[in-house]
């Protein structure tokens, strides 16, 4: 299963949930969740291994490429894709090297690849003698950052800074909730500890469906860069708020929880659907609209709007490590151009004196301060309104200059890290 999944998304362009969903199946419509038939330990073994794959992809294959006295040939890219699994039990995952070893043959056997078996043999062995050292003198940021994202990350932070972000992306996250009670007692009944931001993060974790308060709709999983938009509205008790580009849903669930009248927009009719599903175990409320933010108006203009924008999502590859993968510069682009109209969709919306919260969980500068400050140019009537830190949880080191919202992997960098976010506030005129 882990050998379909890592196939789907680096040679089929696949989402990781998708895959995972599926187990790797192509034709992505099993109806239900593949690693659900596999043991709990296996369902957790093939997540951890195919996140270990794609996390640590670059040393992974300057390991195997150090090994191999020739490229593969083309036709042989499941192959290579089973040297990556074997690999990555034998350098990152403490694996006994017989076992990498024997299932990586037996399962090349059983897809066929006879030819390959001594070869792979004597790679993996090879990379069990070696791979320790050739591991600690990998420069392992780098290498695992694709060269695009790289360029754009020292151009916006510098070459110190993104290394930090990239250290940070090789780390399994902790999880985070975001409760509908006292953080403190939920972080105690589950173990965890409440980050200064509020949110509970949890270091160990069971299954999700099956830890204390789910069922109940005590909590939801969101991470803690993710739970701070929101909190740029102010309070939002009694208010109507349009939560756009909504789904997944985590600040749907925020607003209703803060006493808000919520209609939260999407394009997609199963994102929202999962949603609705999370309202009822919540039992919150909110209006839910399938349709595109970009034409559609409300009837009557809201007092607040957040826009969580579309975008290539470089800032959560902590816990999303196929984004690397599948994202380019292209998509850059494409997504800054949306982002805009947007934005502009999201003005037309808002009431007179009302705030609009923009965010993205982007690193790419394009797609955060670049789109601001092009709205602030052609929009009229429209102020920005600067973030300080104690909206944040006192995260000094999140605010910047412009006073915008910018988290970094790398921040809480003691306390597991936290995903990329940016967000900027604004005020409409009066009239």
């Amino acid at each position: 299963m882990a050998l379909d999944i890592v196939t789907a998304v680096l040679r089929k362009g696949r989402l990781l949930d998708e895959a995972l969903a599926s187990g790797g199946d192509s034709a992505g419509n099993s109806g239900e969740n593949a690693l659900d038939s596999l043991a709990s330990r296996d369902r957790a073994f093939v997540r951890l291994l195919v996140a270990t794959v794609l996390r640590r992809l670059g040393q992974v294959d300057a390991a195997l490429g150090h090994c191999l006295e020739r490229p593969l040939p083309h036709k042989a890219t499941s192959v290579h894709d089973i040297l990556r699994l074997g690999a990555t039990q034998l350098l990152f995952l403490e694996t006994p090297p017989h076992a990498a070893v024997d299932t990586s043959v037996e399962l090349a056997r059983s897809r066929g690849f006879a030819p390959h078996l001594k070869l792979i043999n004597a790679i993996l062995r090879r990379i069990s003698r070696e791979g320790a050292a050739l591991i600690t003198a990998q420069d392992a940021p780098r290498l695992n950052t694709p060269d695009w994202l790289w360029e754009s990350w020292v151009a916006a932070y510098g070459e110190d800074q993104a290394r930090a972000i990239a250290t940070a992306h090789m780390a399994e996250p902790p999880l985070d909730l975001s409760v509908t009670g006292d953080p403190g007692t939920w972080a105690e009944k589950l173990g965890g500890t409440v980050l200064a931001t509020g949110t509970v993060r949890l270091a160990k974790t069971a299954r999700v469906t099956e830890m204390e308060g789910f069922a109940e709709g005590k909590w939801w999983v969101q991470d803690a860069a993710s739970a701070l938009p929101v909190r740029l509205l102010g309070d939002v008790a009694g208010k109507n708020v349009l939560d756009l580009c909504a789904a997944p849903g985590g600040k749907t669930l925020q607003l209703a929880s803060a006493g808000a009248h919520v209609t939260a927009l999407d394009r997609s009719r199963p994102r929202l659907a999962r949603l609705e599903e999370n309202l009822g175990r919540l039992h919150l409320e909110a209006e839910m609209i399938c349709a595109d933010a970009v034409t559609w108006r409300p009837q009557t203009l809201a007092g607040a709007v957040l826009l969580d924008a579309p975008c290539t999502a470089t800032g959560g590859l902590r816990r999303h490590p196929d984004v690397a993968r599948l994202k380019t510069p292209e998509d850059v682009a494409r997504l800054a151009a949306l982002a805009d109209r947007l934005l502009d969709a999201a003005l037309d919306m808002l009431e007179p004196g009302g705030r609009l919260v923009f965010c993205t969980c982007s690193l790419e500068p394009q797609e955060g301060p670049e789109r601001t400050a092009a709205f602030l140019q052609r929009a009229d009537g429209v102020k920005l309104v600067p973030i300080t830190p104690e909206e944040i949880g006192g995260l000094t080191e999140a605010v910047t200059g412009e006073g915008y919202l910018r988290t970094l992997p790398c921040h809480f960098s003691g306390q597991g890290g936290m995903d990329g976010f940016f967000a900027a506030r604004f005020e409409k005129a009066r009239k």
